[in-house]
């Protein structure tokens, strides 16, 4: 009990050290209990963290901020308005004729299924086998009923989309606009003792942009590259597999080995075991080397290296937390850990090197 409260009073003793502490608890709060009402707020503060970089590239070129705001969203709304109406319906039309000839694909699946007992009788039963087909209808029963239920919320699924396509925008607009009032007005709530609170934000704020911008970057070449190189060797729903393919580097490690799946089991229904097969394979594989060896340390070269064990723990942690969110922030928000457990004990040691040289001073 001695050692804790030696432990309490040596951290929470400063006042610095109390305010990082309450800020991050109230931060956590809002997120946990309001991170679902504050979708849209979260998802603006990402896009401007985005578009910010090309803003400043512009005031950078002495260009006025007004100026580099209005030319720097209107590019980006342009770009939205091209996925929508470009991208989104071809991948509409590529889910609506995989779901059509899913029965098709699990028939076949079943007829080599069934003939696993007969080459390998020692490894694997009939019995195992029905047992398996009936695990996967379930799953598919349940899978369509997830579907009919969302297909039956769809009316409330379009407002609060048309909702978000007008707020979204206004607040991208304001958050880059109105940016250094909106830090000045928070400044003029805070205590004046958050100089370490001070460093852990830039710090973190600098791994932000870094990491939000690069991971874009990294969604868009994968998704592009997958589709490529789906589009040559003529694999079906090429565009769906690729946004999947891109879509998966949001989750390090985790998300290359879910998406393998279906673009394997597509390819292998498409060409059975042939060299289109083998040679798809290979380019796969290829991308999501490439991938993890080259693009992302180009990409995050600015971002603070986190072990693997770190970053699978992040995910998961914050993840089950905050869902999506969560998982996409899972990198800077265990950086935020880190920078946090670097800063206290540099404070503490320059607090102390401070006491120590006014005691020899007085003396």
């Amino acid at each position: 009990m001695r050692a804790l409260n030696r432990w309490l009073s040596r951290y929470f003793s400063d006042p610095q050290i109390l305010f990082l502490v309450s800020a991050l608890f109230v931060l956590f709060a809002i997120l946990l209990f309001l991170g679902r009402m504050l979708t849209p707020v979260l998802a603006s503060i990402v896009i401007a963290y985005l578009l910010e970089g090309l803003v400043g590239v512009l005031e950078r070129h002495r260009w006025p901020r007004w100026a580099a705001v209005s030319v720097v969203f209107t590019l980006f709304m342009l770009f939205v308005v091209s996925m929508l109406l470009g991208v989104l319906p071809s991948v509409s039309r590529q889910i609506r004729d995989l779901v059509q000839q899913l029965p098709n694909m699990l028939a076949y699946g079943q007829q080599v299924l069934m003939q696993l007992p007969e080459r390998y009788p020692d490894l694997i039963t009939s019995a195992q086998i029905a047992e398996l087909i009936n695990s996967i209808r379930r799953d598919i029963a349940g899978l369509g009923q997830q579907l009919l239920s969302l297909s039956l919320s769809s009316v409330v699924g379009v407002i609060t989309l048309l909702v978000y396509l007008i707020l979204m925008p206004l607040l991208v607009f304001f958050f880059l606009k109105d940016k250094e009032l909106i830090f000045a007005w928070f400044r003029r709530w805070l205590p004046r003792h958050r100089a370490i609170a001070g460093d852990v934000w830039k710090k973190v704020d600098r791994q932000i942009s870094n990491y939000v911008r690069g991971k874009v970057w990294e969604i868009l070449i994968v998704w592009v590259v997958s589709f490529v190189t789906f589009s040559l060797f003529g694999l079906n729903y090429a565009l769906l597999l690729s946004v999947l393919v891109g879509l998966s580097v949001i989750i390090p490690y985790i998300g290359a080995s879910i998406v393998t799946i279906p673009v394997v089991l597509i390819a292998w229904f498409q060409w059975g075991w042939g060299p289109a097969f083998i040679w798809l394979t290979v380019f796969y594989i290829i991308i999501q080397a490439l991938d993890g060896n080259v693009l992302v340390p180009l990409l995050f070269s600015e971002v603070v290296d986190l072990h693997p064990v770190a970053i699978i723990v992040a995910i998961l942690v914050f993840g089950g937390i905050w869902g999506f969110w969560g998982v996409f922030f899972a990198i800077p928000l265990a950086t935020l850990v880190q920078a946090i457990l670097s800063a206290l004990p540099r404070h503490l040691d320059a607090e102390r090197a401070k006491g120590e040289t006014t005691d020899s001073v007085l003396e």
